[in-house]
């Protein structure tokens, strides 16, 4: 490939990005809220799952 048209590609494709970047900060905090509560369930889940008392006990 030519070096000017793989400049010209990488260019184009920078500015893609940041667009992109401008556009979307709510949607990764909207992921990050998601995936906070999401691993505070499974923790709950498995701290019901496991109540003192209910654990096997090896003689």
């Amino acid at each position: 490939m030519h070096p000017d048209i793989h400049l010209t590609l990488h260019h184009a494709r920078a500015a893609e990005l940041r667009a992109e970047a401008d556009v979307r900060p709510a949607a990764r905090n909207r992921h990050a809220l998601r995936s906070r509560l999401g691993w505070t369930l499974v923790e709950v889940g498995l701290r019901l799952a496991t109540r003192p008392g209910t654990a096997a006990v090896a003689h």
